[in-house]
C-alpha cells in the first residue's frame, strides 16, 4: 500500500514509452496550462496577473465548470483531464507556488488560504467519487517546475481512482526503508534549522514591512 501511495504521486515524472495510455496519463497532469502561462519568474503573487489562466477565471473573463465556490477557493474541472472527474481545487488569490508569498502578506492568512482549500477537499472529493462511481481519490500538489507544475497559480488535484484503473504504470514502484543513522538524524536537524530560520524571517519581514 505504501509503495502504490509513493508511486501514484510521482509517477507523472517518470512516463513510460510514448503512445501507451500510461504515458499519456503521466504527461496530462504536466500540460493543463495553455501557452501563454507565465513563468513563475513573471507571476505576480497576490494579485492577478493577466495572463494567468486561473486568475482568469476567477475574474469571469474565461469559462469553466465550477464544481464550488465560496469566498476563498474554487474548484473546477481540468480542461485536461486524466480520468473522467478530474478536478482542481484553485484558491481565488494568486500565488505561484506553495511557498512562494508575498513578505507583506501575514501568516495567517496564508495559512486560511491553505486551510480554506484543505477543509473543502473532503467533501468535494466525496461528491466527484459518488459520481465518478470511484471508490478512492489522489490528492496531488505540483509545486514547482521540477515537480511538473505548469501553471504557476498553486493549485491541487483531486483525481478520482477504481482499482486496477491502469492510470499510472509505475504504481509498484519499490522503496527502501528509513534507517535510523547519524545521516537521517542529521537531515531532520538541518531541516528543523531550515524552519527556524524562515519563521524568524517571516517575522522580521512582518514587523517591518517595507
Amino acid at each position: 500500500m505504501e509503495t502504490r501511495r509513493l508511486a501514484i504521486l510521482c509517477s507523472h515524472l517518470c512516463p513510460i514509452a510514448s503512445g501507451s495510455r500510461q504515458t499519456q496519463a503521466s504527461i496530462s497532469i504536466r500540460c493543463s496550462a495553455s501557452d501563454d502561462q507565465p513563468s513563475s519568474r513573471d507571476a505576480t503573487n497576490g494579485n492577478q496577473p493577466r495572463n494567468c489562466v486561473f486568475c482568469k477565471i476567477v475574474r469571469g473573463d474565461s469559462p469553466a465548470h465550477k464544481l464550488y465556490e465560496d469566498d476563498m477557493c474554487l474548484c473546477i474541472l481540468d480542461t485536461k483531464p486524466l480520468i473522467h472527474g478530474h478536478s482542481l481545487v484553485i484558491p481565488k488569490s494568486h500565488f505561484c507556488s506553495l511557498e512562494a508569498t508575498p513578505p507583506s502578506m501575514p501568516l495567517v492568512y496564508i495559512a486560511q488560504v491553505v486551510a480554506a482549500m484543505c477543509s473543502k477537499v473532503p467533501f468535494i472529493g466525496n461528491a466527484i467519487m459518488k459520481a465518478t462511481g470511484c471508490d478512492s481519490f489522489n490528492l496531488v500538489v505540483n509545486n514547482g517546475e521540477a515537480a511538473g507544475q505548469v501553471i504557476f497559480h498553486t493549485h491541487m488535484h483531486i483525481i478520482p481512482r477504481k482499482n486496477c484503473d491502469g492510470l499510472w504504470s509505475t504504481e509498484s514502484l519499490r522503496r527502501c526503508p528509513l534507517n535510523f543513522d547519524q545521516k537521517s538524524a542529521q537531515f531532520v536537524d538541518h531541516v528543523r534549522e531550515q524552519l527556524s530560520d524562515i519563521f524568524e524571517d517571516r517575522k522580521g519581514q512582518e514587523s517591518n514591512p517595507s
